[in-house]
């Protein structure tokens, strides 16, 4: 994404000393299952439909509402992706799980704070204490200009033969949450209503698009996939509208804060300050208050209950208010600023690094950033209250 700041595209020497990628264990959230699994506090239950993966799901706080489908063939398992098979994936706030039917194995990916994405595989056959593999074959499309020069998260649209076969002469699109709606979602199935809005999601062949150019949106809004595939081979019958809008948001944030994370261990290290990142920095809180964010312009709802549980699962201050409160009508979130600011990334950022941020948020909050004059005073005010009621270790001129 070249419009975070300049150089954001520039690959990080994440395998040099500094960072060392390869050779520092992982400590993230499956790294931490796997310590339970090891000492035998935690048992993964198998399933003869979907193997460990309803229990991986519980056990790493991944709800199935989050499902969403993608049929392009852009894994690498991708000879087993179709339309009729496609990869279901799932996620919480760190961690995103895959699961093709009928594969051997699942696909897994952490954040981990100082490292960025960590990857695995979890073979599906029912042993005594299963063993998630750490692999770094994923690094071959999950670290590069496209995750911001890290290891990394990302999510793509592409136009797709009948077999799900990507079309790059059609043009690929990087999603996230500044990415025009009608661009989105090739390669994937959609559920839920968005009103006239188009998108690419549910088309399938060259035949679909030039019908849908036709015909706009003759298959959007759609509440149902039994027209594509046999729902039953997923735990769920969904590819919630809301869970990928959600995705697209945090898998480039996830990004941003490794970026963020590594640029700041060097610079500390070479020049013992993080002046250097300034246009780093402005940019990435450009893109933690959604300043660019693509308006909606008719109302979006999903078909699982992934809304009301994500919404439901995130701190709230004395009036009720959360930064995980939705909108969906003009924009995704009622008070645009990320989430993931309660991250475990987020606080691990290094102390200097998140001086800067915090002291600059506080100003852009109070209105004393002319940069940021598109963020509504109201607006501006309820994300400090609330952040001043629920977020931990804010300076103390916060208060």
């Amino acid at each position: 994404m070249a419009d975070d700041f300049q150089g954001s595209t520039h690959m990080m020497p994440f395998e040099e000393d500094t960072i060392a990628y390869s050779k520092t264990p992982d400590s993230g959230p499956v790294a931490r299952l796997q310590r339970r699994i090891d000492e035998g506090k935690v048992k993964l239950k198998h399933d003869r439909a979907y193997g460990y993966l309803l229990s991986v799901l519980k056990e790493l706080k991944a709800p199935k509402s989050s499902q969403m489908l993608v049929f392009s063939k852009t894994s690498f398992q991708r000879e087993r992706i179709s339309p009729q098979t496609p990869r279901a994936i799932y996620f919480s706030d760190d961690v995103y799980v895959g699961f093709v039917p009928g594969s051997p194995m699942l696909e897994i990916s952490a954040v981990d704070p100082k490292l960025g994405g960590v990857f695995y595989t979890l073979e599906q056959s029912l042993v005594e204490r299963p063993r998630f593999a750490r692999t770094d074959q994923c690094l071959e499309c999950h670290a590069s200009g496209k995750t911001m020069g890290v290891p990394g998260h990302l999510v793509r649209s592409f136009e797709t033969d009948e077999s799900g076969v990507t079309d790059l002469k059609s043009g690929v699109s990087l999603v996230n949450h500044r990415t025009p709606f009608e661009e989105r979602w090739g390669g994937w199935y959609v559920t839920g209503t968005h009103g006239e809005q188009t998108h690419r999601g549910n088309l399938i062949g060259a035949e679909a698009f030039e019908r849908q150019n036709r015909e706009p949106n003759y298959l959007g809004n759609m509440a149902k996939l039994d027209r594509f595939l046999d729902t039953s081979i997923l735990p769920e019958p969904h590819s919630d509208i809301v869970a990928l809008m959600v995705l697209e948001h945090q898998t480039h944030m996830h990004n941003y804060l490794a970026r963020l994370n590594q640029a700041a261990r060097i610079t500390l290290a070479q020049y013992g300050h993080v002046k250097y990142l300034q246009s780093a920095v402005d940019g990435f809180l450009k893109y933690l208050l959604f300043t660019e964010e693509t308006e909606l312009t008719a109302a979006v709802n999903g078909t699982s209950e992934f809304a009301k549980e994500f919404a439901a699962a995130g701190p709230k201050d004395s009036k009720g208010r959360s930064l995980r409160d939705l909108d969906l009508r003009t924009r995704m979130f009622k008070y645009p600023c990320s989430y993931l600011i309660y991250s475990e990334a987020f606080n691990e950022l290094p102390g200097a690094l998140k001086e800067t941020i915090y002291k600059r948020l506080f100003d852009i909050l109070n209105g004393e950033d002319r940069d940021f004059e598109t963020l509504q005073s109201q607006t501006r005010r309820a994300i400090l209250e609330i952040l001043r009621e629920t977020k931990t270790g804010l300076p103390a001129y916060w208060n």
